[in-house]
């Protein structure tokens, strides 16, 4: 090693030894930065369609080729990708042909605080590029890598995405019904009664008159996408609640015949306010992973604090909020129906001696303290088997 402080040092050092790719996708095109051993301090750009996978081969193949003439070595290849649309695919097949993938967060790697900052495809495959140097390097926090669950992990969150997303087209079709008859001046017709049909040949206007026609076969056709969307709700929940028994059972015998601590779904489902959504929720989107600690697990699920603090200034922002927004949601969810389901607990009982007196505004302030302190309670109970202190199981509920 040369100590010429004068002397120019090479962006890659030998003992590195690689060829690092930053991949920056998009719909149309796929640009690819390289920066390999011989090539001084200099990122080559080339890009493929987007979707041409063979293509993305054969260049990463193109420079190693290069890279081998100038150094007489075969140097492996490291990539880097941003976790977006494109999903995990890439990232798989990028592992089955032998290469070092990464997924990163894009939200964790440090750009430019100007008020109006460059950004092209270009200044983003060099930054991520950067980033993977310093992170292969060493260097702590430079970037967040993202843990790629398993094609079996990433299906079973199939389930309660898909039933959010089937709940809210239910609730805007209910909305548009009851706003059509509302402007007729309709009240009190409930789309989601069992008798809905025969309820809407039964309602009268303000002004004492029968549904118009056109009007009628709207509302009609509404209802018909509201029952296919009642029917696809069911049939999930089936599912759900299918893939939870399935879990449970599979488990419970793994751990008679090892001898070790029921399951997750198991011990989550014996909580007296827990129901198979939110078990669903927790297994699928949190629990399938291992956590160091309680504020990995915040982090990860966004309800983290978030200090600023410069010199004299020091307070709390709050939530950082960027973490997984499903399982924050309901956790919160979660939070405002524990003290009702769980009064004796610790946990309500916490929450009830802040919020005493407490207006609107510093109640549910307290309940996003509420779901970060349940969710980790949740975390140690599964993760460990320490039960929240004062919280009542089903079946020692039902054995009592």
């Amino acid at each position: 090693m040369s100590l010429d402080p004068h002397e120019e040092r090479a962006a890659i050092q030998t003992h590195i030894s690689a060829i690092f790719i930053s991949l920056e996708l998009s719909r149309s095109k796929w640009l690819i930065t390289s920066l390999a051993p011989g090539g001084g301090q200099k990122m080559s750009k080339h890009s493929v369609e987007a979707g041409n996978f063979a293509g993305l081969l054969a260049r990463f193949s193109a420079i190693r080729e290069k890279a081998s003439a100038r150094t007489g070595i075969s140097y492996p290849i490291i990539v880097i990708q941003e976790a977006g649309l494109d999903g995990f695919w890439i990232h798989r097949a990028l592992e089955q042909e032998g290469i070092e993938s990464h997924v990163v967060d894009a939200a964790s790697i440090a750009v430019s605080r100007h008020r109006r900052r460059a950004k092209t495809d270009r200044i983003d495959g060099e930054g991520l590029l950067r980033a993977l140097l310093a992170f292969k390097r060493g260097e702590p926090r430079v970037c967040s890598m993202v843990r790629v669950p398993t094609p079996e992990e990433e299906d079973r969150r199939r389930i309660c995405r898909e039933r959010k997303t089937l709940l809210v087209e239910r609730i805007q079709h209910v909305n548009r019904i009851k706003g059509l008859l509302f402007s007729q001046g309709i009240g009190d017709y409930e789309p989601l009664r069992r008798d809905r049909r025969e309820a809407l040949e039964a309602v009268r206007t303000g002004d004492g008159r029968a549904l118009d026609a056109n009007m009628k076969a709207q509302i009609g056709r509404e209802l018909d996408r509201l029952e296919l969307l009642l029917g696809q709700i069911a049939a999930v929940e089936a599912e759900r609640d299918a893939m939870l028994a399935r879990e449970a059972e599979a488990k419970a015998k793994a751990a008679r015949d090892a001898k070790r601590t029921p399951a997750a779904v198991e011990m989550l489902m014996d909580l007296r306010g827990l129901g198979a959504e939110i078990v669903a929720m927790l297994w699928t989107e949190a629990f399938y992973r291992s956590f160091d600690n309680r504020r990995q697990l915040g982090a990860f699920v966004g309800l983290a604090g978030t200090p600023w603090q410069s010199g004299s200034i020091d307070h709390e922002q709050g939530v950082s909020k960027s973490g997984n927004h499903r399982l924050r949601t309901a956790m919160i969810q979660l939070a405002w129906l524990w003290p009702r389901h769980q009064p004796g607990s610790a946990l309500a009982r916490w929450f009830h001696e802040r919020t005493q007196g407490a207006s609107k505004l510093q109640r549910k302030k307290m309940v996003v303290a509420l779901a970060r302190k349940l969710l980790v309670a949740l975390w140690r109970y599964v993760d460990a088997g320490v039960v929240i202190e004062g919280a009542v199981l089903k079946s020692a509920a039902k054995a009592s």
